[in-house]
């Protein structure tokens, strides 16, 4: 299980990677805060690598696309950096969101079916 190590002592506690994100998340207040792990979806052995976000919340008021994926980039950057390879973000505010309510599917991965196990 991938995981990041949240306290040691005398022994290591490992949080999932997806529990660990939606607790930093909580920092913008999310009216709504949904993480699916797509990693199943993509090629390769690793596990929890791969997630779409979909997140509401009135910080997003007038912010542009860019400045949101910024804001939560910001947050995760320890994640990025390290156990999480991909991360789809749909982010809206609750008045889009209500207007909205649907995420779009994601896309299948070209490579998926290519990867071979040395195991």
């Amino acid at each position: 299980m991938q995981g990041v190590i949240v306290a040691e002592t005398g022994y290591r506690v490992v949080v999932e990677i997806a529990d660990q994100i939606k607790k930093k998340l909580q920092l913008l207040q999310p009216a709504r805060v949904e993480l699916l792990n797509e990693s199943q979806l993509h090629a390769g052995p690793a596990s929890d690598s791969h997630f779409k976000l979909t997140l509401v919340t009135d910080q997003f008021d007038g912010q542009p696309a860019v400045k949101r994926h910024q804001a939560v980039y910001k947050i995760l950057q320890e994640e990025l950096a390290g156990p999480v390879h991909a991360l789809a973000l749909h982010l809206y505010t609750p008045e889009e969101w209500e207007s909205e309510k649907q995420v779009p599917e994601s896309p299948q991965c070209a490579g998926k079916n290519t990867y071979k196990s040395t195991s």
